[in-house]
């Protein structure tokens, strides 16, 4: 199987994730800068892009010849402050009827973080074009607080980034050339400057409680943020935030969903890091494997040029690894070389980066490591590292690999709730590729457990390659640069002892993390590797706690049914799987009853204080009943931010969940219940139906139409796009199997 490609995309709580998004029915142009990468994210909105300097001047050609009556044009800062001027002067003298989205982050971020030459604010970029002509001006920011007191050009209006879509709807009605600037700092330089203490940090983080959380991907709609990643339970995909990658643009919790809290005061939680030694003495005092120093690998003097391919995802810390290694051969007196392939990899694409060294410079012809001459492969990320030119680079015979296996989502991930790769074929791909000669180990989830940071899975697995006689350099040379890059150097040098472990006895590792953390190391097991009875024993337990009783037979006695009539047909068990699943997420579900007691329950605070630390407060973001709120211009349905007084509140109704559907439940006449209702009546009559019909030729389109509630997820007007999708699906099924039917009864009578 070839490995999918690893395409860029934004930062996390990059602000290109929601300035570059245009209003339905409107088209942006494309120019230089980050922003160019909205034409990955929706290629059919954001289309066209030009050279520097020529941000939308391609509309002026268009325009008399299109019905198109608008358009938007995405323009950098550090670009108009080059020559982006000129084009938004050219089209001012045009007339044409268009909108520049001028996006103001302060920095050149795609080339290093630098500072816009000019230095231009934004109110001296809105003077400069109220002179060159514009009159329809507006400021977007997310903190519209600072704008406070500053002169702006007469009309010039100041809105929250929220209003973003009502802004662009009434800009495009301009017969002119408008402007929207859009301000809010690149993320990923605001938060370098965090780190050394120069920009403000705020004292609040992002938490989804899996539990309440649906997995419709809402959030990841109105953030595109990558730090939004799935997490697998045995209720279905649902979402939680690696703190680690999050920038705190707080875009996620806009998303249609009660799971989000936003935890402010405290801290994260500070991984309780014990050295190597001191640990492996205190959980496995009388293991001899582990008695005395790790074995050194034997090396023999380098006679010609070693090559190490470095293959992983962008901003993780690749360029260091192989940076380190250029170092720790500088340091034993080698020649070496250095070559890091990022292009747009910085922003989460496929980086590769070649490292060669030897004991003569004439040995090194080229800095990129040609076909088959790599000696080692690092692979950081399983996508990148089993991709076509990770592959190539290798040495067929003699190159060996040390590769992680973790799946680290794509950028598809964040608009597509579904979206789904099988890491198996690639795994073993890589097994037959190199045999004995590849270490494969999740390299990110022992990294996380060892030492409570999945950034430290690179140099992790350098100290793996290092053990196996990968990288003929001594020990002492790599421990020195690793000091010389000065950055988490005690993490690092930790990392580094652990992975040199796992590569002696991987095993041993696990077991050391076990008996660290008893009750801990739970391995999920897919819900289709698992017994039909385990499935419809944890279902009826949870539907008793659901609070109404008279579930539990409903739902066991249909299982059961739609079991028999499987069993008349095949050996398997898929259908019934997919009923026992799919028939209970529509019994049991998450209204604001629900929605309660999973608040009240203790798995949220435990969840809570294994993140988080200190004395910190809550703040919930609800869109039912009181706190839902309606954009006036958009009509799209919003939520509100809800102190944890609320808490209490949930906390009585957990309680009194025994008034669900009775003439006491408040919440009966919510808009939601009647399709709550409709989908369940639907379903119990499509298995009726079913179980009536059901062939052996028609078994797999039977568990297609078990499967379609699976589809149904979310709250409010999420569920219901997503319920009218999902209508559309079964209609198409259903005609399929009306067509089998025909098909298989024309067989029986030519028969």
């Amino acid at each position: 199987m070839t490995a999918p490609p690893r395409a860029p995309s934004f930062c996390s709580g990059c602000p290109h994730n929601r300035s570059t998004k245009v209003p339905a029915g409107s088209r942006a142009l494309a120019g230089i800068g980050c922003h160019t990468m909205a034409m990955l994210a929706d290629p059919l909105t954001t289309t066209t892009v030009s050279h520097m300097g020529a941000e939308g001047v391609m509309w002026l050609g268009m325009q008399p010849f299109t019905s198109e009556k608008h358009v938007f044009a995405n323009l950098g800062d550090g670009t108009f402050s080059h020559s982006g001027i000129l084009a938004v002067r050219q089209a001012i003298a045009a007339g044409v009827p268009m909108t520049y989205k001028l996006l103001y982050n302060g920095f050149v971020s795609m080339t290093g973080g630098q500072a816009v030459e000019t230095g231009l604010s934004p109110q001296q970029i809105l003077g400069v074009l109220a002179a060159e002509g514009l009159q329809k001006m507006a400021v977007m920011t997310d903190e519209p607080d600072k704008y406070q007191g500053i002169v702006l050009p007469p009309g010039v209006a100041v809105h929250h980034r929220t209003d973003l879509e009502a802004v662009q709807r009434e800009f495009r009605e301009y017969p002119g050339v408008s402007l929207i600037l859009y301000d809010q700092p690149c993320a990923t330089e605001r938060r370098r400057l965090r780190k050394r203490g120069k920009w403000h940090d705020p004292d609040r983080r992002s938490f989804i409680h899996a539990a309440v959380c649906e997995g419709c991907g809402d959030c990841g709609k109105a953030s595109n943020c990558m730090s939004i990643e799935p997490l697998e339970t045995e209720l279905g995909r649902k979402r939680r935030i690696n703190q680690g990658s999050c920038n705190k643009d707080f875009s996620c919790v806009e998303g249609f969903c009660p799971s989000f809290v936003t935890v402010e005061g405290g801290s994260l939680r500070k991984p309780q890091r014990t050295p190597p030694s001191a640990l492996l003495q205190a959980a496995l005092p009388a293991a001899p494997a582990w008695q005395g120093e790790l074995p050194v690998p034997a090396q023999l003097p380098l006679q010609r040029a070693h090559s190490v391919l470095i293959a992983g995802i962008g901003g993780t810390g690749v360029v260091t690894i192989g940076q380190t290694l250029a170092m720790a051969a500088h340091i034993e007196g080698y020649f070496s070389s250095n070559l890091d392939v990022t292009g747009l990899a910085q922003k989460y694409g496929a980086v590769h980066s070649h490292v060669r060294w030897a004991p003569r410079p004439d040995m090194l012809h080229a800095t990129r490591i040609a076909h088959g001459e790599a000696q080692a492969l690092i692979g950081c990320d399983l996508l990148v590292a089993a991709s076509d030119e990770s592959v190539r680079a290798m040495d067929p015979v003699h190159g060996a690999a040390v590769i992680c296996t973790d799946l680290v989502p794509t950028a598809e991930f964040a608009r597509n709730p579904d979206w789904r790769l099988d890491a198996q074929p690639l795994v073993e791909g890589l097994r037959a590729r190199f045999g004995e000669r590849a270490l494969l180990l999740d390299g990110q989830r022992l990294a996380q457990a060892l030492m409570g940071e999945p950034i430290a899975a690179n140099m992790f697995m350098l100290g793996a390659a290092w053990q196996l006689g990968q990288i003929p350099l001594r020990l002492a040379s790599i421990e020195r640069a690793i000091e010389l890059n000065g950055v988490a150097v005690a993490m690092n040098h930790e990392a580094f002892t652990w992975g040199r472990r796992a590569a002696v006895d991987l095993a041993q590792v696990e077991r050391i993390l076990a008996a660290r953390a008893p009750g801990k190391v739970v391995q999920f097991i897919p819900r289709r590797q698992k017994k039909v009875e385990d499935i419809v024993a944890h279902r009826t337990a949870h539907l008793r706690d659901y609070g109404v009783p008279a579930m539990v037979p409903r739902y066991q006695a249909l299982v059961a049914r739609v079991g028999t009539a499987e069993a008349r047909v095949a050996q398997g068990t898929a259908l019934t799987a997919a009923v026992a699943h799919a028939y209970h997420r529509l019994l049991a579900v998450k209204d604001e009853w629900e929605v309660a007691r999973l608040y009240s329950h203790p798995d949220f605070r435990r969840e809570l204080h294994e993140q988080f630390e200190g004395d910190f407060r809550l703040k919930l973001h609800l869109g039912a009943g009181p706190f839902a709120r309606r954009n006036r211009a958009t009509g799209a349905v919003g939520k509100s931010e809800v102190g944890s007084w609320i808490l209490g509140v949930f906390k009585v109704m957990s309680a009194l969940r025994g008034l669900r559907g009775s003439w006491l439940d408040v919440f009966r006449w919510s808009p939601e219940r009647p399709l709550e209702r409709q989908l369940v009546q639907q379903y119990e009559q499509d298995l009726e139906r079913i179980v009536r019909e059901l062939r052996a030729d028609n078994l797999s389109l039977a568990v297609q139409l078990a499967q379609l509630p699976d589809s149904v997820r979310g709250y409010g007007h999420v569920k219901e796009q997503q319920a009218q999708q999902m209508q559309a699906r079964r209609a198409r099924l259903w005609s399929q199997w009306e067509a089998a039917s025909v098909a298989a009864e024309g067989m029986r009578k030519t028969a």
